[in-house]
């Protein structure tokens, strides 16, 4: 098995060792934060809404007039609002944020600095401008508060129109179905998602193939490290793969249509070993109660294919089939053990004994399908 993986990492290390491109850094460039409404958005009617336009806009016609602390406090503009789009009953809402107005009212506070003092343009060569001299200067506070005056005077007519109805399209959409009633549209299909999906996963790796081959210049290295990460990464998963291979050509799965050899624990059914344990157990007989629990277990875990029958096995040679990861090794361990003491090693057996064994082998026999079938499904 080893030999087989060491041939073919080799064969992947000659085809593959070829300085590949690397995937090219792009600095990500953090958004500034949006403000926050200090509360929840409350719920508007449409009147509601401009009752609060008009406040809002007293609001921005005082702070433009006092700029103080008092008169521009953010805290007056209130929480956002869930207006509906339409007067019709349970229609939908649209959100209305003022986080803008809470900045400017908050700007506003302060007066608005003095213009910079005017200088002679300097001589340049060429008799070119220089970047100071072109640049855009930023509006006042005083030239924003006129802006927000206009901008809540808009929505606030806005709010007063009444929604016009949407149009049916009725004649467009009689004609798109004669067209496509036609006889060079009868044999198109629906999408398939999945096939959506895989072009989807296409484009992204051939994006990023592309991206990889622009930065191959800048640092051949990322690609040299980024081939033999992918031949460990393929080397690794071959030897796990074989070394799963193994364990099972280990433990020999019989084939389902097999039936079990006479004499072993599966050629009786694991219900009827459980009701004889619980007749013994009714009879006080704690010993051979035990004793019939643990052929139960060992009659369904064995009819579930964990191990081939065979009538010959020990107790412990049906432990050492069972996968150290098993999760049904530990509690099979231990009715093992306490199966040995009883039944081989002379020990007398209670009531208390008996209930414990009947919990671990209910657990075993309950849990052994969803243990040995991943999926869950049942079998």
């Amino acid at each position: 098995m080893s030999s087989h993986a060491t041939i073919a990492c080799a064969f992947l290390a000659v085809g593959l060792a070829i300085p590949q491109p690397r995937l090219a850094a792009q600095a990500a460039v953090s958004p500034a934060p949006i403000p926050q409404s200090p509360s929840h958005p409350r719920d508007a009617s449409l009147d509601d809404y401009r009752a609060h336009l008009i406040a809002l806009n007293g609001l921005v016609q005082s702070c433009a007039k006092a700029r103080d602390i008092k008169t521009c406090d953010p805290t007056q503009v209130g929480p956002d609002d869930e207006v509906p789009v339409s007067p019709a009953p349970n229609t939908e809402r649209r959100l209305v944020r003022y986080g803008w107005l809470r900045v400017l009212l908050s700007q506003a506070q302060d007066k608005d600095a003095p213009p910079p003092n005017s200088k002679p343009k300097p001589s340049l060569i060429n008799h070119q401008e220089s970047w100071e001299d072109v640049r855009p200067v930023p509006p006042t506070t005083t030239q924003l508060l006129i802006d927000a005056q206009k901008r809540l005077a808009a929505d606030l007519a806005q709010a007063g129109v009444t929604p016009k109805p949407l149009p049916d399209h009725a004649q467009e959409r009689a004609a798109m179905k004669q067209v496509l009633a036609g006889s060079e549209y009868s044999g198109l299909e629906e999408i398939d998602p999945k096939d959506s999906t895989l072009e989807k996963v296409g484009n992204w790796l051939n994006n990023a193939l592309l991206s990889m081959m622009k930065a191959s210049a800048r640092a051949p290295w990322l690609g040299r490290l980024l081939v033999w990460g992918f031949i460990a990464a393929v080397c690794v998963a071959l030897v796990w793969g074989l070394l799963q291979m193994q364990r099972r050509w280990r433990i020999r799965l019989v084939p389902e249509g097999h039936n079990p050899a006479p004499g072993a624990a599966s050629a009786i059914s694991w219900q009827l070993w459980l009701e004889d344990a619980r007749r013994a157990a009714a009879a006080g007989l704690w010993r051979e109660a035990i004793h019939f629990l643990y052929w139960a277990s060992i009659s369904r875990l064995e009819s579930k294919r964990l191990w081939p029958a065979d009538r010959a096995r020990t107790p412990r040679e049906y432990l050492a089939l069972v996968a150290p990861d098993d999760p049904r090794l530990p509690k099979l361990a231990t009715l093992t053990r306490s199966f040995e003491h009883v039944w081989y090693g002379g020990r007398p057996a209670a009531e208390s004994d008996y209930q414990r064994a009947e919990q671990i082998a209910s657990s075993l026999i309950a849990g052994s399908s969803s243990a040995s079938n991943p999926g869950g499904a049942p079998q």
